[in-house]
């Protein structure tokens, strides 16, 4: 028996290089606040959810009105100006592929705002594989908090034990463990091996997992 069954996909920075336009969204959402930012500090903080970020940020309640109304100006404000920057990561349609033919359930774990999703998953050009059960519902709270991993694993009929989750973020480390899930990190979101720090494996993106599939945690020597 394989040693895994079900797989969670996070999507930003894992399926599409998002992560540096997300940032960049985020320094200008708060520059029209007044909010001024760097770059850099905001950069090291993508990967939480939205609400952490703002609430990291500006001090303000992670459930107020003020970080809600924010959240949903980045959204709009990256929709705009920083989406079309997005580009896929390669091998991501293919990984997607793969994971279906070796007849994995999957789910998405993502922190990606209910309104750039879709358009990112058509980026990433997994759009007509990923199907609506897979697409989880609203977690009540974000990355690295367990609960993005608790609703993605709602939709599976897989136990946590043969579920790993496929992400790019120390937050998805967190997360993962936190929920009792394995994790496979990928460099592509700009965190190093180290910052990936309890990965069960960490890759260089979607075509390096795929280079070395046989012997990875999801290959056929992975079998236990």
């Amino acid at each position: 028996m394989r040693r895994y069954a079900g797989v969670l996909l996070d999507v930003d920075g894992t399926l599409v290089d998002s992560n540096d336009a997300h940032a960049h969204g985020w320094v200008e959402t708060l520059a029209r606040r007044g909010i001024e930012v760097s770059f850099a500090r905001v950069r090291g903080m993508i990967g939480m959810g939205g609400d952490r970020l703002v609430a990291e940020l500006t001090g303000w309640a992670r459930d107020s009105r003020k970080t809600r109304r924010v959240q949903d100006e980045d959204a709009a404000v990256f929709a705009k100006r920083w989406l079309r920057h997005v580009k896929p990561i390669e091998g991501a349609r293919d990984l997607v592929l793969r994971v279906r033919r070796d007849n994995y359930q999957i789910a998405l774990a993502t922190a990606a705002h209910e309104d750039a999703l879709r358009p990112l998953l058509e980026i990433a050009g997994v759009a007509d594989l990923i199907d609506a059960q897979a697409r989880t519902p609203k977690a009540e709270a974000s990355k690295p908090d367990p609960a993005a991993i608790e609703a993605a694993l709602s939709q599976i009929d897989v136990d946590r034990s043969r579920v790993v989750l496929i992400g790019d973020t120390p937050y998805d480390v967190e997360a993962g463990r936190a929920a009792h899930v394995d994790v496979i990190g990928f460099t592509t979101g700009g965190y190093s091996a180290e910052g990936l720090a309890g990965a069960i494996a960490v890759y260089r993106g979607p075509a390096d997992l795929l280079a070395q599939w046989d012997s990875s945690p999801l290959g056929s020597r992975a079998a236990r």
